[in-house]
């Protein structure tokens, strides 16, 4: 008995919580971001076909069963994550390390100054992912942030709560702080960036470092950011057709009713959804370090990103919101083969060598 009151008491309050904020964040739909399109047919041409390809090799890995078990298919898709992007070469080098107990790789490209340091947090739907996944990001990362990059393998659902994703990034922050690659020394130039998730976790990272009055990074880049637990922006329907990445995910939730979204959120996360700490753009945005956000114009996640940053502008902080056309989600992965994943990257160099 005492647990149905619980449970229905937890409704109750999701529901009220989900009233009261129904229409807020609807004032931060504009403005729309800047958009970024090539001119020349030549690159234009050059994107599409890449496109193209990667559609087909997408289709191609694809080996999910609707029938697979929960755990099955989380094993699958970590596997897939880890294969899907191995056989691209990069110039860094990768050496393993433990940041205060989290467990994480240094990636460094040639010259880099490894007094410079960049906080990489991969993205994966909270499930799946790791440095390992990522090394095509965090490689490219290094080399135009002239940084050594610490992408951390922070714990994942569901063996693991929500929060503990969380703690493992505040954990490796205050350790990247003072240790590099030779050891225990102070970072002279400090960054945080993630995709996806990852992106979600960067955005969490740097309230929670503006409340506790710790070294501010001097900038942070997020990649198609998840700023919104509920799943409620009005893009995740709106996208649902043409965001090829995350589609499978999108029809399952557009079939839920909007508060049911939000009480399995909260039993799968073991978290509440309402809480700024896993939906940063239910918090105060004010204080932030300066900001870069990139998202496509066809994807689901294209208003998490768009009311995040306008919230933010609105609060005081320096945020800035760049979208790409008929991108896939975190087409940044998709560097070199991709034209605007070049083109991308050129504006995240750009946007922190005014943040040195």
């Amino acid at each position: 008995m005492t647990l149905v009151i619980i449970a229905v008491t937890t409704i109750v309050i999701v529901m009220g919580g989900l009233w009261l904020q129904k229409d807020k964040l609807a004032q931060y739909d504009l403005p729309s971001g800047k958009v970024f399109a090539f001119k020349d047919l030549e690159t234009r041409s050059a994107n599409t076909m890449a496109l193209e390809a990667i559609y087909s090799q997408l289709k191609g890995s694809s080996g999910l069963s609707e029938v697979m078990p929960w755990k099955q298919r989380t094993k699958y898709l970590r596997k897939v994550m880890d294969e899907f992007r191995s056989h691209i070469p990069i110039v860094s080098a990768c050496t393993q390390t433990d940041a205060d107990g989290v467990p994480a790789e240094w990636v460094i490209a040639p010259g880099a100054d490894t007094n410079r340091r960049l906080l990489y947090i991969h993205g994966g739907a909270f499930i799946a992912g790791s440095p390992t996944s990522h090394r095509v990001i965090t490689s490219k990362l290094s080399e135009i942030s002239n940084s050594a990059v610490l992408a951390i393998d922070y714990r994942l659902m569901p063996e693991h709560k929500r929060m503990e994703c969380v703690e493992d990034c505040r954990i490796a922050y205050d350790w990247l702080l003072g240790n590099g690659v030779d050891g225990p020394s102070k970072a002279t130039s400090i960054y945080v960036a993630g995709d996806s998730a990852g992106g979600n976790l960067t955005l969490s990272l740097l309230a929670w470092v503006g409340d506790t009055q710790r070294r501010q990074p001097n900038a942070a880049v997020a990649l198609s950011p998840v700023t919104d637990m509920r799943m409620v922006n009005p893009s995740i329907k709106s996208n649902l057709h043409s965001d090829v990445m995350l589609k499978p995910l999108a029809k399952r939730l557009s079939k839920l009713p909007r508060w049911l979204m939000v009480v399995g959120g909260y039993f799968v996360a073991k978290h509440n959804p309402l809480d700024p700490v896993i939906s940063p753009l239910l918090g105060n945005l004010s204080g932030l370090a300066p900001l870069l956000i990139q998202a496509s114009e066809i994807e689901i996640l294209r208003d998490d990103a768009r009311r995040y940053v306008n919230k933010a502008a609105v609060a005081g902080s320096d945020a800035t919101l760049q979208l790409w056309p008929d991108m896939p989600h975190v087409w940044q992965m998709f560097y070199p083969e991709l034209p605007a994943a070049t083109e991308a990257f050129a504006e995240i160099e750009a946007f922190l060598k005014r943040h040195v």
